[in-house]
């Protein structure tokens, strides 16, 4: 699913993550994923998937993992 998402949506994850950073700051990913369909057109499938990855990134950025 996460490989199909620039071919989907026209943008690259790096850009769907600047977006997430950029938007609202909810706690919950459920609650990002629902911003990211509504502000962006996304259907949930692909707005949770793209969470879910910026969430797995950011982790591992910072070392939780």
């Amino acid at each position: 699913l996460i490989a199909r998402v620039p071919t989907i949506t026209g943008r690259e994850l790096p850009e769907w993550f600047q977006a997430i950073d950029n938007g609202p700051s909810f706690l919950r990913c459920d609650e990002r994923a629902n911003w990211l369909a509504d502000e962006h057109g996304l259907t949930h499938g692909y707005a949770a998937a793209i969470v879910h990855e910026h969430e797995r990134h950011r982790r591992n950025r910072t070392g939780l993992i």
